[in-house]
């Protein structure tokens, strides 16, 4: 058993977006085990009550983070389900258009598509659920944001332009909540976890050697670890 899989995070009350596949299975399934108390949102009503009865105590929410009408339901049932927040993970995501294409060649609607689900999504998630994060700092609890980051915000990728443009933007973004809301005790993160074998990655690149892929159960086990590390240690990673 490595370090990791050491970790507890019993009494932890979390939230998790895109909750039913790839990376934010993987971190359900760890927190699940960790002894976690799981709150995950996924758009599929099918798959989430598919994970919901696989892992007895977690709670599904069907939703969609870019539907700007259903932000504030949302909230409310995350809360109402986990009696308040400690640990807000946005991890929905969209690549953008079906096939990846050069920015020139982009529809404005497909790149105003990603940005919401990319973007405003966790903003708007973020900012109605940061009374309760703030409520959780003052208890003493972890209260602390991580937001999936990515390679391709910070490299320019041809024809990966809506998808760098977004993850750039939502990076910052966490630098700028960081530092606003450190003084109340929240928490900012911005993680990228690396190449993994998803089924976004695999849209994006179908003929990539999935072998070569990092597994989104490890790359749970290292998201998780370093917000720990950084909780222990009082430091900020963005």
């Amino acid at each position: 058993m490595s370090k990791q899989d050491d970790f507890s995070f019993n009494g932890l009350r979390v939230a998790v977006t895109g909750g039913t596949s790839g990376l934010g299975l993987a971190l359900v399934e760890r927190l699940h085990r960790g002894g976690a108390s799981v709150v995950f949102i996924a758009r599929d009503a099918s798959r989430v009550r598919a994970l919901a009865a696989r892992l007895p105590g977690t709670h599904g929410i069907v939703g969609d983070v870019a539907d700007k009408a259903r932000i504030h339901g949302l909230a409310l049932q995350v809360t109402a389900a986990l009696g308040g927040l400690d640990v807000l993970v946005n991890n929905a995501s969209t690549l953008g258009p079906e096939r990846l294409v050069p920015l020139a060649d982009t529809e404005c609607e497909d790149f105003e598509a990603a940005l919401q689900t990319n973007v405003l999504g966790p903003f708007r998630l973020t900012k109605a659920l940061l009374g309760a994060l703030a409520s959780s700092a003052r208890q003493g609890r972890a209260a602390t944001v991580l937001n999936i980051s990515s390679d391709a915000g910070v490299n320019a990728y041809a024809t990966w332009g809506v998808y760098g443009a977004s993850k750039a933007a939502l990076a910052h973004m966490s630098r700028i909540w960081d530092e606003e809301m450190r003084e109340h005790g929240v928490r900012f993160l911005a993680l990228d976890p690396g190449d993994m074998d998803t089924p976004m990655h695999a849209q994006a690149l179908p003929d990539a050697d999935r072998a070569s892929l990092k597994r989104p159960a490890a790359a749970a086990e290292e998201l998780l670890a370093r917000v720990v590390w950084a909780e222990a240690n009082s430091e900020v990673i963005a």
